[in-house]
């Protein structure tokens, strides 16, 4: 049963050739394929798309962001950064498709389009050069709970998921 009217934009962002860069997306995936959401919760690949994600970001009421987080921290930290957090980490610019993210976001902004709740769900890279398409191992072994914490917001925003082959709970 869904709860939340509001349109909610699970998105995640990275180059899933760059190791750990690719785990927003790689997040995205594994979502996509163990869960249903309610209709207005809605799965976005954003890959490296920075700039064409505007009409994506600017018809978000709520936008999750899952992303590999540069902050200096152990391999496979995770955060959890909202609102007035977001703007100040992400200007960061520390890979290829953060540089557009705060683009996007102002000119959203410039029209009168920004998310109500922007929330940003990451984990600290061990690796973010080497060219492959698998996670390193710290990474991998955080994914579960990184998608918990997703899951934990679409809780706290009252949406509605179960696992695939099963039923809404009923309210």
């Amino acid at each position: 049963m869904q709860t939340s009217t509001e349109h909610i934009t699970i998105l995640g962002v990275g180059n899933i050739l760059l190791t750990d860069e690719g785990i927003g997306v790689r997040v995205i995936e594994q979502l996509a394929n163990r869960y249903d959401f309610d209709p207005n919760v809605e799965l976005v690949d954003g890959g490296v798309l920075g700039i064409r994600l505007m009409g994506v970001i600017s018809q978000s009421d709520i936008l999750i962001v899952v992303d590999a987080v540069h902050n200096n921290d152990e391999p496979g930290s995770l955060y959890r950064l909202a609102d007035e957090q977001v703007p100040r980490r992400m200007l960061a610019k520390q890979s290829m498709h953060q540089m557009d993210l705060p683009e996007v976001l102002a000119l959203c902004a410039a029209v009168d389009k920004v998310p109500q709740h922007i929330v940003v769900i990451g984990v600290e890279p061990l690796d973010t050069a080497t060219l492959s398409v698998d996670l390193s191992p710290v990474v991998a072994a955080r994914m579960d709970a990184l998608i918990t914490m997703v899951l934990d917001e679409l809780d706290r925003m009252g949406a509605g998921y179960c696992l695939k082959n099963t039923t809404y709970p009923q309210n």
